[in-house]
């Protein structure tokens, strides 16, 4: 009887939950063998954001299988090296130096060529994120590790505790934007897509989980083209281009305290860049731009809380 109860349970692909207050299921997809995940951590300086960070990590995450990279961008804080010279001496992280300009897709890449040749899953983490739900990463690899799913994302809170992404929508602004922006925390959505799983064309690479395979496959970021914006929203087209799905995970709940370690892009030369960049997406991914398959075409590209467009749109 044992062994026949073992092969039914190995026959189950998800454990499913009824969440009362929200009246949504909720699925935890097998996580069988563990994988190694590696988790890359870009940082220049910015001690406090990386304590935060990794500290939350260490602390709270059930899921044990992973190595953290901390990718070092030219730091020359005493304070900051010092604390990195600590971190290095943990067991579960590596500090890596990259020096020169920033360049997001770059370091990414650095860190992926430098995972632990046993990891199975890459992580892509912002050096100002801290984790909420203890099960972010376990539920994140259930969905990573489905063979028709690509890229993972999760729910990210501002600092005070409003929606910062939940799912990338193509077309917002022109260009894309995250879905129920400054939503409150605990706000449904637009027909419960802010408190369901489910497929986006893209998630932000803030936290993003994706099998190192595909991270292979489609040769990593785009380091040449898009070197600070948007390279998240490429990748994620080119692994979706494979004929995987890119999910929303919405029970993976962490803060991302954005733009506190690098400020906003206001500066000419920043803009300029972004402009390149915003228009390098434009003409790569034209067709997803006028029509998200997963963003109804009734809905507005002016703002991104999904509301109807109104008159002067449908015109347009």
């Amino acid at each position: 009887l044992a062994d026949i109860r073992t092969v039914i349970e190995s026959c189950i692909p998800a454990i499913p939950s009824y969440n009362e207050d929200l009246a949504v299921n909720t699925i935890q997809w097998p996580v069988e063998s563990e994988p190694l995940v590696s988790l890359i951590i870009p940082t220049k300086n910015g001690k406090a954001l990386v304590k935060a960070c990794i500290e939350s990590i260490l602390e709270k995450t059930v899921y044990q299988n992973y190595e953290i990279l901390l990718i070092d961008n030219g730091s020359d804080e005493k304070e900051s090296l010092d604390y990195f010279s600590e971190l290095d001496k943990h067991s579960k992280i590596r500090v890596l130096r990259y020096p020169g300009e920033f360049n997001y897709s770059a370091i990414n890449n650095f860190g992926a060529q430098h995972a632990c040749n046993d990891s199975t899953v890459i992580g892509l983490i912002n050096n100002d994120i801290e984790v909420i739900n203890p099960h972010w990463l376990t539920s994140m690899v259930g969905h990573a590790m489905r063979s028709d799913v690509g890229c993972v994302g999760a729910k990210l809170l501002y600092s005070d505790g409003r929606i910062q992404h939940a799912g990338v929508v193509l077309g917002y602004g022109g260009g894309a934007g995250h879905a129920h922006k400054y939503f409150p925390r605990y706000h449904p959505g637009y027909m419960k897509r802010l408190i369901a799983t489910q497929n986006y064309s893209a998630v932000t690479a803030a936290c993003l989980l994706v099998r190192k395979s595909l991270f292979v496959e489609v040769g990593g970021l785009n380091e040449k083209d898009l070197t600070v914006a948007f390279n998240d929203v490429d990748f994620c087209l080119r692994v979706k281009e494979l004929g995987v799905r890119n999910i929303y995970c919405a029970e993976a709940e962490l803060y991302h305290h954005e733009s506190v370690s690098r400020g906003l892009d206001h500066a000419p030369a920043k803009a300029a860049r972004f402009n390149r960049e915003l228009e390098y997406l434009k003409v790569q991914w034209k067709n997803y731009i006028e029509h998200d398959p997963a963003y109804s075409p009734n809905l507005t590209l002016l703002r991104e809380n999904f509301s109807i467009k109104a008159k002067e749109e449908f015109s347009s």
